[in-house]
């Protein structure tokens, strides 16, 4: 493919679009609250002491309830997510990882419809669905309104 001056223009207006969502707000934030998660050990340990669990879980899950440990397995992975869950760190980390998807969802529906209303673009959030012509279709169990 040969270089022209149209793809270097365009890969010049993607880097600033990059430099900007790096120094945007949710992305701030979401940095901010990833170190308060990962400097603080304890935190640090119970994720990986979850980690460790899920894999024990996915071996449950081969078995189902005839697994030996499927009870003792259950009830432990539960109270590990409840307590990471219930952390205001981790909490407040899920919700910086919200808001950023929440930013780049918007962007990609932006960038989508620009190049064309037929672009299909997928979101994570389904606030963002209704402007999606993603949202709701094929494989989502929705009706579909494409034409394939």
């Amino acid at each position: 493919m040969m270089m022209t001056s149209d793809w270097v223009f365009i890969l010049d207006e993607a880097e600033a679009l990059c430099e900007m969502i790096v120094s945007s707000e949710p992305a701030m934030a979401l940095q901010q609250a990833y170190d308060a998660v990962y400097s603080d050990s304890q935190i640090v340990e119970a994720i990986y002491a979850f980690n460790r669990m899920k894999e024990q879980y996915e071996d449950v899950q081969r078995f189902g309830k005839y697994h030996p440990d499927y009870h003792t397995i259950m009830k432990s992975i539960r109270q590990q997510k409840r307590a990471l869950d219930l952390n205001e760190k981790v909490s407040a980390l899920k919700i910086a990882e919200n808001d950023f998807q929440d930013l780049l969802d918007e962007i990609s529906l932006l960038v989508g419809k620009t190049v064309s209303e037929a672009v299909k673009v997928p979101v994570s959030n389904p606030f963002f669905a209704s402007g999606s012509s993603c949202g709701g279709g094929c494989g989502s169990g929705g009706s579909c309104s494409c034409s394939a």
